[in-house]
C-alpha cells in the first residue's frame, strides 16, 4: 500500500527560509557542509541537492555563456551617469540569466545549466589610470561608484521581496585596484581617513542597496588579508553596517594567504583564518579538505561552520533552488529573451549615452555637404575594442565603427576604408594608401586609441607587458603618427578614441578637430557612433575619470594615498576633467539659490538652479552637484560630487534642478577615520562637469555657484 512521506522542512515553501535552510544544514554531516562551502559545490544525493557552480560573470552582459547580449563595459555605463539606465542593462542580463538556467534548450536534462548567482559589479576606485581593470568599475569618484553599483545590485536582484532574480556580488572588498602582477602578495597601506572616505563608501552604499554577497580581494589591507580581516569583514561589514548576505573569497585567494602573503603556515591556518573572521565560501577546494581538519583538531567550532553556511545556502532558497519552478516568478522566462530586440535596442541606448564628446570646433555632426569620407585606423574595423573584457559570450549582431558608420550614413555618401597602422608597432612597410584616400575626402575619421589586448585582468591581455596594467597611458606613437600624416591632407579629421581607461593625449586634442571617447562600447557600440557623428543622437556622456595630461601628474602606482589622486585631490591642471563632457548644444545654468543660507545641524539645505538649453538641438545634460567644505579642520576634497542628474531638455527650454544637501553632505571624515560635522561655510556648485577652471576652457557650461554657513 502506497503512503505519501512528508516533505522535510526544507522542501517546504510555506515555512520561513531561516528555519528551511536551518534543518537542510541538520541533516548534513559536516563533511557534506564543507562541501557546499566552496564555488564548485558537491552534490548531496541523499538529500537531492545537485552539484553546483557558483561562478558567474555578467559584468556587462553574460560571460562564458554562448549567445548573450554584450552591453557596454562598466567604465562606458558610468559615463552615461543613469543609474535608471544601467539598471534596466542589469535587469536585461539577469533576465538572459533566468532565459539560460531555465530553458531546456540551453541545457541537457543532466547537464550544467547557466548559474543564478553572479561576481558582479566591481565598485573598486579607479585611483590610477594605469590600473588594466579599472575598465570594470565605475570610475574614481566614491558617490558614483556607489550609484552606479547600486543600480546594478537593483537591476540584477529584482524587487520581489521573497526572491531573487539572480544573485549580485559587491567585489573586491575593499583596498584594490593594482599592481596586478603583485595582487596576491601586496600589501595596500592606506591610512583610516583614506579607507573610510574613499575606498569604503560604495561598498556600504551596496549593503544599504541589498547586496547578496561581498567578495574580498586578493591583497592584504594594512597587513590583514582581505579574505580573514577581522577589521573589514568583522568590525565594518557586519558588525558596523550589519551586513546579513555571504562572504566568498576571490578564487585562490584562501590559498594566497599562506603561499604568497605568508600571513599563515599552511592551508590548514588560512582555512582557519577565513572562516574565524567569516568569509563564507572559498573560490577554491581548500575547505572542502580543510574543515572538517580543522573542527577535529580544535581550531573551528562547528557551530562556525554552520553559521557561514547558512548564509551561503540562504541564497540559494532566495533564489528558488529547492522549489518548485511553478512558484518562482522568473522561472517562466526563457530563451526568446536572449538578445531579443528590446536588449538590443537597449544596448543600443546604453552606448550612445555613454560616448563623450571631448572637443568639436563645429565639424560635428557631420551635415549633408559631407559626401566623401575616409575612415581608418587600427579599431575602425576591430571587434576587440567593442567588447573589453570579461565577456567570453559571443554575439551575431556586432557591430564595429566602421560598420556603424557605413550603417548611419545619408544616402549618396561615399565612405572609404584602410586600416593605416596596428595597434602598437610600427607598419612594416612605410607607405599606406590611406593618406591618400584622405586627400580625396571631405571628411577624415580615424578609430584609434586603447584595446582590451592591452589592458585587463592578469592573463587576457596578450599585449600587455604587466599582467594587465600599462606601463603608458598615452597613445602608442605609432598611432600617433598615423594622426600626424593625416593631418596634413588638410582636411577636418575626428579622432574617435576607444579605451577602457584614461588616455594622455594632449596632442591628439591639438590635431583633431573633434575627438569622441567612446570606451569599450557593447555590440551595438558602432551603430551609437554613427548615429552620434551624424546627428541622430546628440553626445551626453560625461567622464567618470580624470584624464590626465601625463604619468607626471600621477603619484607612484602602489601608492594607496589619495593625495594627488582624481578630480578630488589633484592640484594638476588635467586635460580632460572628472564629469566632463560636451553637446551638440549648448546649456546655461542661472542663478544658484540656497535655502537657508545658515543652517543648525542636523537640518538639510535646498540647492536649486535653472539649466536652459541656449542652442538648436533637442539634448540631455547630467547636471552634477558638488560640495565643498570651506573652513575643515582636516584636509578634504577639493570639491566632491553628492548628486546628479540627467534632463532632456529642446531648444530654448529650461528646468529647475533642485538637490537636496542632507548633514551627511556636509561632513568630514577627519585623519582618524571619524566622521565630522563642523560648523563653518560651504560652497557649493551646480553645473554640468566639475568646478574646474579647466573644464570652461574646454567649453563646459559655466556653473552655478553660492555659500552657505553651517552654524
Amino acid at each position: 500500500m502506497r503512503t505519501n512521506k512528508p516533505k522535510p522542512p526544507y522542501l517546504d515553501p510555506s515555512l520561513p527560509v531561516a528555519e528551511r535552510v536551518a534543518d537542510l544544514i541538520g541533516r548534513m554531516t559536516l563533511e557534506q557542509k564543507a562541501s557546499q562551502m566552496c564555488a564548485t559545490s558537491s552534490a548531496v544525493d541523499a538529500l537531492g541537492l545537485p552539484a553546483y557552480d557558483w561562478g558567474g560573470e555578467c559584468l556587462h552582459g553574460l560571460c562564458h555563456t554562448g549567445r548573450a547580449t554584450m552591453f557596454p563595459q562598466a567604465i562606458g555605463l558610468a559615463a552615461t551617469f543613469d543609474p535608471d539606465l544601467v539598471r534596466d542593462v542589469a535587469d536585461a542580463i539577469a533576465t538572459e540569466a533566468r532565459a539560460k538556467h531555465h530553458d531546456p534548450v540551453w541545457h541537457g536534462p543532466d547537464g550544467p545549466r547557466v548559474g543564478l548567482t553572479y561576481w558582479t559589479p566591481v565598485i573598486n576606485i579607479f585611483r590610477d589610470p594605469r590600473w588594466g581593470r579599472g575598465q570594470e568599475t565605475y570610475g574614481e569618484d566614491p558617490f558614483l561608484s556607489g550609484a552606479m553599483g547600486a543600480a546594478v545590485v537593483r537591476g540584477l536582484q529584482g524587487d520581489d521581496p521573497r526572491w531573487l532574480k539572480v544573485s549580485a556580488c559587491a567585489k573586491h572588498y575593499a583596498v584594490h585596484s593594482g599592481p596586478e602582477e603583485i595582487r596576491q602578495e601586496f600589501d595596500a597601506r592606506v591610512s583610516p581617513k583614506d579607507l573610510r572616505e574613499t575606498y569604503l563608501p560604495a561598498f556600504k552604499m551596496l549593503v544599504d542597496a541589498g547586496v547578496a554577497s561581498v567578495m574580498g580581494a586578493y591583497n592584504r589591507v594594512n597587513g590583514e588579508p582581505c579574505s580573514g580581516s577581522q577589521t573589514l569583514l568583522v568590525d565594518i561589514l557586519r558588525g558596523e553596517w550589519g551586513f546579513q548576505g555571504f562572504v566568498c573569497s576571490d578564487a585562490g585567494a584562501v590559498t594566497a594567504m599562506h603561499r604568497h602573503h605568508k600571513v599563515t603556515a599552511d592551508a590548514l591556518g588560512s582555512v582557519v583564518l577565513a572562516v574565524r573572521n567569516g568569509c563564507d565560501l572559498e573560490i577554491g577546494r581548500s575547505y572542502a579538505a580543510e574543515l572538517p581538519v580543522a573542527v577535529e583538531k580544535g581550531l573551528l567550532s562547528e557551530e562556525q561552520i554552520d553559521r557561514c553556511l547558512t548564509r551561503v545556502l540562504t541564497t540559494r532558497f532566495r533564489l528558488g533552488m529547492f522549489d518548485d519552478p511553478a512558484d518562482v516568478p522568473y522561472a517562466a522566462i526563457r530563451g526568446d529573451a536572449v538578445q531579443c530586440e528590446r536588449h538590443l535596442a537597449l544596448a543600443r541606448r546604453a552606448a550612445a549615452k555613454s560616448v563623450v564628446l571631448l572637443k568639436n570646433n563645429g565639424v560635428l555632426p557631420l551635415g549633408p555637404q559631407v559626401r566623401t569620407i575616409c575612415v581608418g585606423g587600427p579599431n575602425a574595423g576591430d571587434v576587440d575594442v567593442l567588447l573589453g573584457n570579461f565577456y567570453r559570450s559571443v554575439s551575431a549582431r556586432l557591430v564595429t565603427v566602421l560598420e556603424g558608420l557605413v550603417e548611419a550614413a545619408p544616402e549618396g555618401t561615399t565612405i572609404t576604408y584602410m586600416k593605416g597602422c596596428h595597434l602598437t608597432q610600427p607598419n612594416e612597410y612605410p607607405s599606406d594608401w590611406l593618406i591618400g584616400l584622405a586627400n580625396w575626402a571631405d571628411v577624415v575619421v580615424a578609430v584609434v586609441g586603447v584595446s582590451p589586448l592591452m589592458e585587463g585582468e592578469a592573463g587576457e591581455c596578450i599585449a600587455s607587458p604587466t599582467g594587465g596594467d600599462r606601463r603608458e597611458i598615452g597613445l602608442p606613437e605609432n598611432q600617433l603618427d598615423l594622426l600626424r600624416a593625416l593631418k596634413k591632407a588638410g582636411k577636418p579629421l575626428i579622432a574617435v578614441v576607444t579605451g577602457g581607461s584614461p588616455v594622455a593625449m594632449p596632442e591628439v586634442h591639438e590635431i583633431a578637430d573633434a575627438v569622441l571617447f567612446i570606451w569599450y562600447p557593447g555590440e551595438q557600440g558602432g551603430a551609437a557612433v554613427g548615429e552620434i557623428v551624424f546627428g541622430k543622437e546628440s553626445p551626453s556622456g560625461r567622464l567618470p575619470v580624470t584624464f590626465p595630461m601625463s604619468l607626471d601628474q600621477v603619484p607612484p602606482f602602489a601608492d594607496y594615498s589619495m593625495a594627488g589622486r582624481t578630480y578630488r585631490y589633484s592640484e594638476e591642471a588635467p586635460l580632460y576633467p572628472f564629469g566632463f563632457g560636451l553637446s551638440y548644444t549648448r546649456f546655461e545654468y542661472g542663478a544658484l539659490k540656497l535655502s537657508p543660507k545658515k543652517v543648525r545641524p542636523g537640518k538639510c539645505v535646498a540647492a536649486e538652479a535653472t539649466v536652459k538649453n541656449a542652442g538648436e538641438r533637442e539634448s540631455e545634460e547630467v547636471v552634477q552637484l558638488y560640495v565643498r567644505d570651506d573652513a575643515a579642520s582636516a584636509r578634504t576634497p577639493r570639491w566632491a560630487l553628492k548628486a546628479f542628474r540627467r534632463v532632456r531638455l529642446a531648444p530654448g527650454e529650461s528646468q529647475k534642478v533642485r538637490f537636496e544637501i542632507t548633514p551627511a553632505m556636509m561632513e568630514l571624515i577627519d585623519e582618524r577615520g571619524e566622521a565630522v560635522l563642523e560648523p563653518g561655510s560651504f560652497t557649493v556648485f551646480i553645473g554640468g562637469s566639475c568646478p574646474d577652471a579647466r573644464s570652461e576652457a574646454l567649453g563646459a557650461p559655466k556653473p552655478a555657484s553660492g555659500t552657505f554657513e553651517l552654524a
